[in-house]
């Protein structure tokens, strides 16, 4: 059991000065009067991580991980939960009673939570950019919201776990180029793009065929939060489509985070408030 007088935690991954984790985290300590908690950020690349948790004491109670250690997380993990090991991605690390680590994914819960506030709470097809492992936790969302069919656009060659976890989820696949993403968009009233912000650039938005396809019926999540609005973003919302910044997926899931790693419930609100205030102030 965590016996130190401290709780501590924190962000960790690579590139991480942008993350809002932080901020979130402590929002949620203060709101919920946890003054002996901390939340730090560490900067951290896979070879790097087994030792950074081997040298942890007892007086810290979990981790996020961003990208690029969702896969890496496995080698650390004692115990994995069935979603996290379903999708192949762990973005919690949460310290069990005998010391060791329990890997879960919270961003399953994130995408969800994200997507119904947006008022999607059933959807037939999506479309999904990228194939990593950010792409598997969002198959096995929209896969709770009915999804029968996901497309997935990619830059190169869709990742075959990606693919394999889809048909598993009971999903019909089909797997494009990314810079024939457009001509799929009627195809699909769901995008989803958890690629990086500047992946899109002159490769697929320089033709002005997806401002004519993307419309109102629309609804995009865009993972990407820092530099919000993306460019993809901002097309999709001058077509009037609904738009959904990554910013919400982020204030959920670290609300799960804060949940798994205190017990407690965690201040949406308060979180979403300094989350908010922070991009602000950047």
């Amino acid at each position: 059991m965590l016996t130190a007088d401290i709780r501590r935690a924190a962000v960790l991954g690579s590139p991480i000065t942008h993350s809002l984790s932080p901020t979130l985290h402590e929002a949620a300590y203060r709101a919920l009067g946890l003054s002996d908690w901390v939340y730090g950020a560490h900067e951290l690349r896979e070879p790097d991580l087994p030792g950074f948790v081997a040298r942890l004491g007892p007086e810290w109670a979990g981790l996020s991980l961003t990208m690029p250690l969702k896969e890496a997380a496995f080698e650390v993990a004692d115990e994995v939960s069935d979603l996290a090991r379903e999708v192949g991605a762990i973005n919690t690390l949460i310290r069990r009673p005998d010391g060791g680590w329990t890997g879960d994914n919270t961003d399953v819960y994130g995408v969800s939570q994200a997507l119904r506030e947006a008022g999607c709470v059933h959807v037939v097809s999506s479309l999904v950019l990228g194939s990593g492992a950010t792409a598997r936790s969002v198959v096995a969302a929209v896969a709770t919201l009915g999804c029968q069919k996901v497309t997935f656009a990619v830059r190169s060659v869709a990742r075959t776990a990606t693919l394999d976890q889809a048909r598993r989820a009971g999903l019909e696949v089909d797997v494009v180029e990314l810079g024939q993403m457009m001509s799929r968009l009627g195809d699909s009233s769901l995008v989803i793009s958890t690629l990086p912000a500047n992946a899109l650039s002159a490769n697929a938005l320089a033709d002005l065929t997806l401002s004519k396809s993307a419309r109102p019926g629309h609804l995009l999540l865009d993972v990407v939060y820092a530099g919000w609005p993306s460019t993809l973003a901002r097309v999709f919302a001058d077509a009037g489509a609904n738009v959904v910044s990554g910013f919400e997926l982020l204030v959920h899931q670290g609300a799960e985070q804060v949940r798994l790693m205190t017990g407690l419930s965690a201040p949406v609100e308060q979180m979403r408030a300094a989350g908010l205030a922070a991009m602000a102030s950047r």
